[in-house]
């Protein structure tokens, strides 16, 4: 692996080259899915009250991992437009703030975090046996966080380059790292004792401290197309007020999507066991969807970054169509596969005939929409390769917040409250099919206003401080 590994996008055929952005962020993604699972696999050997505990601490992982998310967000955008217009230099001054950035926020937040552990815990409802796992858990994994931080820097870096196979490799000995070292520090081996939660913490941190550490190295060599000098870590304000400024809405989108899933798992939760397990695996049959889309998304930032480096808005617009046109026949294809055979898809997870019959309901009416998720996850890629990040959290507050929430509110149960000038208004109080029609409502509505947005060219001159780019045509 060396430089050979980045990926010019602007100029070529499009559609190979976003091929080989994307492959690798999609098993990247796959393997942190791995992460998880393994956690969990191993973690359910020693009992349910530790498996709560993980699942428990899930919701304060993705917050952090969305602040991660946020800087490293600007470190694309402005790392793949230094780099597309032939600024290399500019590109590794950016890398080091990056690491400077993320750095000071992960260990403000580890020192935070642990000091406040046990408030935290009593805040989110840990009690008993649980809390004691969650407490061996979260202690480890507020140490391990300034090396999950290093680590999206990285990627990020070496993203914006046009290198995504590089970091995909150590996400594959990482993971495998993780899956040997899991069952040996949670249930013990030989003279080691078992450690429960504790262990599948620990087991993160050796596997995350080898991926951090060869990707520090990997950056400190130069030789895969950004380089960190020392030199760079010295603070310049500009540049961190820079990343600031376009990393903390990616930040707020990551919480926005987190929050809302919590409130539509608790609406799904007030019809019952059925179909709350039912809804379970019908969004982890969705999360294969977000995997792709959101891996094409971040190759789409990439394009579109390089291509205003390079001062070619055009080109950028069509990396944004092929790949969202690519994306979209993807997931219309596996949307109409899961709906010709439902219960089959059910039956992967489950056998209870009852939770089928909700999910076959489930996959009939959300599947199809799929697409028009993924069509939003392009155009947000897009938006954030431009550094309009703003852009993209805004189409996720309305995906969300706007067109989901409130439809699920409004279809799904029955109420009524009287209006000032209109009188009552009540709820259409479908049941729990309103919440998957919310689901659907959501997309088409988010794709229709993130097509037409993203067709306003606003997003045309990128942020490096220079003159505008050539005039925006048609899209």
């Amino acid at each position: 692996m060396s430089g050979d590994s980045r990926i010019d996008m602007t100029e070529g055929k499009i559609a190979p080259k976003l091929l080989s952005l994307s492959w690798p962020l999609v098993a990247g993604n796959l393997l942190q899915t791995l992460y998880n699972l393994a956690d969990v696999f191993w973690v359910g050997r020693v009992g349910a009250d530790a498996v709560a505990a993980v699942s428990l601490m899930f919701p304060t992982s993705w917050m952090f991992v969305s602040t991660a998310m946020g800087i490293t967000a600007a470190t694309i955008a402005l790392v793949s437009q230094h780099v597309g217009a032939g600024d290399d230099r500019e590109a590794d001054r950016v890398v080091g703030q990056t690491v400077l950035l993320t750095l000071a926020v992960s260990i403000v937040l580890a020192v935070g975090g642990f000091a406040l552990r046990y408030p935290l815990l009593e805040l989110i409802g840990a009690e008993g046996a649980v809390f004691t796992e969650a407490l061996a858990y979260i202690e480890v994994v507020f140490l391990a966080l300034p090396l999950t931080f290093l680590f999206f820097a990285f990627r990020a870096a070496l993203q914006g380059a046009g290198d995504t196979k590089t970091a995909m490799w150590l996400m594959v000995a990482s993971a495998g790292l993780n899956v040997v070292l899991d069952p040996i520090l949670i249930l013990g081996w030989g003279p080691l004792a078992g450690m429960g939660t504790r262990g599948a913490a620990i087991a993160t941190l050796i596997a995350r401290l080898f991926a951090t550490a060869a990707g520090v190295y990997i950056l400190l060599r130069g030789d895969w197309g950004v380089r960190l000098r020392l030199a760079d870590l010295r603070p310049d304000p500009e540049r961190l007020r820079k990343l600031v400024d376009i990393g903390y809405p990616a930040t707020l989108d990551g919480w926005a999507r987190s929050f809302s899933a919590v409130v539509m798992a608790a609406f799904v939760a007030r019809f019952g066991p059925t179909p709350t397990a039912a809804y379970g695996i019908g969004v982890r049959l969705m999360s294969v969807s977000w995997t792709v889309s959101g891996a094409v998304g971040q190759a789409t930032a990439t394009g579109v970054g390089q291509n205003l480096g390079a001062r070619t808005p055009d080109r950028a617009a069509s990396v944004t169509w092929t790949a969202m046109a690519g994306t979209m026949g993807l997931l219309f294809a596996a949307a109409a596969l899961v709906v010709a055979f439902p219960a089959e898809a059910m039956r992967l997870f489950i056998g209870e005939q009852a939770v089928v019959d909700e999910g076959v309901t489930f996959l009939r009416i959300v599947a199809p929409s799929w697409a028009f998720f993924g069509g939003v996850m392009v155009i947000q890629g897009a938006f954030r390769g431009a550094g309009v990040t703003k852009a993209a959290m805004a189409l996720s507050f309305l995906s969300r917040w706007i067109f989901r929430v409130p439809v699920a509110l409004a279809v799904a149960f029955a109420w009524t409250v009287t209006v000032p000038g209109i009188g009552p208004v009540s709820g259409l109080a479908r049941g729990v099919e309103g919440l998957w029609w919310a689901y659907v409502i959501g997309a088409v509505a988010s794709f229709a206003v993130a097509v037409a947005w993203f067709r306003l060219g606003t997003w045309r001159e990128g942020v490096l401080d220079r003159g505008a780019t050539p005039s925006a045509g048609d899209d």
